[in-house]
């Protein structure tokens, strides 16, 4: 397939896309993490759905995706967390990107930029305050073409 940017669109996923959601993050989890046995597959296809479909009514959760001529070609996700304030703020919005995924064949044209726009600009209309993710080697240079830089200290992670 030919890609032309002018031809993509980009829209929110809705709560009947789930299983596309779930396609999609199975195919960027078997990217990133290897291949499992099919009854994994299913058992984490089984608790994605529910999981999406609870957060998407929750309205903790959104999804942009990118089509070009009906076909999917990439999306991204972001799940949003409420923290409890300080004295500058009562409470805080805070988002977390996942699933940014392209479809091998449309990579390295844009597409992901279009979508991490969207993402950007979504959480400003919510009024999320600050945005982390995890990115591969791959990724690496979008999100910093974005403004994303390491945590300032006093943030400190420990993976468990």
């Amino acid at each position: 397939m030919q890609i032309d940017l002018s031809k993509i669109r980009v829209r929110e996923v809705g709560p009947g896309e789930i299983e596309l959601l779930t396609k999609y993050r199975i195919a960027y989890l078997t990217e990133m993490q290897g291949e499992r046995s099919e009854k994994y597959q299913q058992e984490l296809t089984n608790e994605l759905t529910q999981y999406f479909t609870e957060a998407l009514a929750e309205q903790r959760f959104f999804a942009f995706l990118a089509e070009q001529d009906g076909l999917a070609l990439s999306f991204g996700a972001m799940v949003i967390k409420k923290i409890p304030g300080d004295f500058n703020q009562s409470m805080y919005l805070e988002g977390d990107i996942l699933n940014m995924y392209t479809v091998p064949s449309a990579r390295r044209k844009g597409i992901s930029a279009l979508i991490l726009q969207e993402l950007l600009n979504e959480a400003h209309n919510r009024g999320i305050s600050k945005i982390a993710l995890h990115t591969s080697r791959d990724g690496e240079k979008l999100y910093r073409k974005f403004g994303f830089s390491e945590p300032i200290f006093p943030v400190l992670e420990l993976c468990l």
